[in-house]
Order: C-alpha cells, then sequence, then structure tokens
C-alpha cells in the first residue's frame, strides 16, 4: 500500500516568507524517498487544506501540522477542513503537550488519515532548538558559560501555546547542557523584554519557537529585547545591557526540522526508519544506531 505526507502549515497572504520552511521541509523529505508522495496545504495560501487530499492518489495519509501548540487550529479547523470523520480532540488523550495521532477516515475521498499531534510539540524539538543554538554561534559544543532563551509567543486565549515553551525549556534544562534556561514570551510573564534580567550568563541564546521569520521574529522580539539600533537593523551577537545576545530567528527555518515531521509520521505507524536516519544526516541532526 502506498503512503503519502502531508504537512499542513498557517501560511500568510501578506508575509511571502511564511510559507518557505514548510516548502524547504517537504522537498528534504521528498528527497529522502521516505514516502511515495509528499504534499503542502496551507490556511492562507495554495493549496488549501480542503482540497489537497483529493490531489492525493495514496489510500494511506500522514498529516503532521506545522504549528508550534496544540489548539484551535490543530483541534479544529485542520480536523474540519480535511473532513475527518469522527474526529474528537480527545482522541489525542493529550494534556496540551502530549498528542500523538489518531487514526481516521476521510469517506469522501477515501482516505484513512493518521492525523497527527503539532510538531512543535514534539520530544525531538529540543534537539532542533539546540541545533539551531549551534548553528547562530557557529559552535558545535555550545552550552557550558552560556544562557538559552526559548521565547514563545504566549496567550491568555490558548494555555497550550506557553505550554510547549515551557515543556522544551525544562527538557533542555534537564540535560544540563546550558549554565541557564529559561521559557520567555511576547504577549504574556515573564516577558522577552526584560531578557537580561533572567540570566546570569555574559552570552545568552535567544531561540524563538516560531515556525518561520515574519514581523514578530525579525522585528518585534528584537525591538523588544532591545538588540536593534536606530536603523531597526541588530549584529550577531549584539549587546543588551553588557550581555551578549545570540539570536537565532525562527526555529522552524532549521533544515533539522524536518526530521522532527518524519518522527511524527513514524510515530503514527509510517515504516520511514531508514528515511529518518537518512535526513538525520542531511540536516546535521545526531544518527542513532
Amino acid at each position: 500500500m502506498s503512503q503519502a505526507l502531508v504537512i499542513v502549515a498557517h501560511g500568510s497572504h501578506l508575509n511571502p516568507d511564511s510559507s518557505t520552511p514548510t516548502f524547504a521541509h517537504a522537498d528534504t523529505i521528498r528527497e529522502s524517498g521516505a514516502f511515495d508522495e509528499v504534499r503542502e496545504a496551507f490556511w492562507k495560501e495554495e493549496p488549501s487544506f480542503r482540497e489537497v487530499l483529493r490531489t492525493v492518489e495514496a489510500t494511506e495519509v500522514f498529516v503532521v501540522p506545522l504549528f508550534i501548540s496544540e489548539g484551535y487550529f490543530t483541534e479544529q479547523v485542520i480536523p474540519r477542513e480535511l473532513r475527518l470523520e469522527g474526529w474528537n480532540v480527545a482522541d489525542w488523550d493529550s494534556d496540551g503537550t502530549s498528542a500523538d495521532h489518531a487514526t481516521l477516515e476521510a469517506r469522501d475521498v477515501g482516505k484513512t488519515v493518521h492525523y497527527c499531534g503539532p510538531v512543535g510539540t514534539h520530544d525531538s524539538m529540543a534537539d532542533v532548538i539546540i541545533q539551531r543554538a549551534q548553528s547562530v554561534t557557529d559552535d558545535p559544543a555550545v552550552g557550558s558559560g552560556f544562557g538559552l532563551a526559548v521565547v514563545g509567543h504566549g496567550t491568555e486565549r490558548n494555555a497550550n501555546s506557553a505550554k510547549a515553551i515551557h515543556y522544551h525549556a525544562n527538557c533542555i534544562r534537564e540535560q544540563g547542557r546550558f549554565d541557564e534556561v529559561q521559557a520567555l514570551f511576547m504577549d504574556e510573564s515573564p516577558e522577552v523584554d526584560d531578557v537580561t534580567d533572567h540570566f546570569e550568563s555574559d552570552d545568552v541564546v535567544v531561540v524563538p519557537l516560531f515556525v518561520a521569520d515574519g514581523f514578530h521574529t525579525q522585528e518585534d522580539i528584537p525591538a523588544d529585547m532591545g538588540l536593534t539600533d536606530e536603523t531597526g537593523t541588530y549584529s550577531v551577537p549584539g549587546t543588551v545591557d553588557g550581555t551578549r545576545i545570540w539570536y537565532s530567528g525562527a526555529v522552524g527555518t532549521e533544515p533539522l526540522l524536518a526530521d522532527v515531521i518524519l518522527e511524527r509520521a513514524n510515530d503514527a505507524g509510517a515504516d520511514i526508519e531508514s528515511a529518518i536516519e537518512r535526513v538525520k544526516e542531511l540536516t546535521g541532526g545526531v544518527v542513532t544506531a
């Protein structure tokens, strides 16, 4: 039986770069040969969520949301637009960060759909955040002597938004690699505006847990931290209150994120173990024996 992967993301009518990571990760997975078909679909761009299953020939489809947290889009919009019969968010049996997958039928197109949790809450996202820190510092051993800030949007409308940030910050803190690890936010406390108040380290890597670079990651967060100059630009590293800030930009642009997408599909039953190792080799991840 042939298998297809569909990566679903938000997209944007206003920011042409919003969908760039989605297409890049799809290309990486396509080149790995993990699936017979790989498709992208968006809420705000074409191809749309509503039509994408009609473009797939395989009868078994793994759908992976390229979203950071569980919430309105992953729990309501995507299942509704894909017309997943019998969908109930309780099928994920999640505490807000532990959604795995649910298998449902999309009878109008005759397909079995393995609907996965968002990439942003998968355990291996911690590896991508660390990889992002390595990339921005150009230091594969970065950690000792450094603080790490994992930054999310945060919103009182969705408690799960902050849960994902805290979850990964806690996971990385428990590894003991960095001297300090903090979860910070744009729209709730503790805020990224006061980044230097939360660290004693002279060097702090700041990694925004966003899917794509856009207004928030390229303008809001650097300005909120006091990193930008009078022209609105900033250097890496930059200095804020005597602390060197290594600002990475959106974690979703890190090539290793393609591995998290495959891990989600693998958890849902896709037979792609060898492809995961090939993608890790391509994107700089650690290949386990």
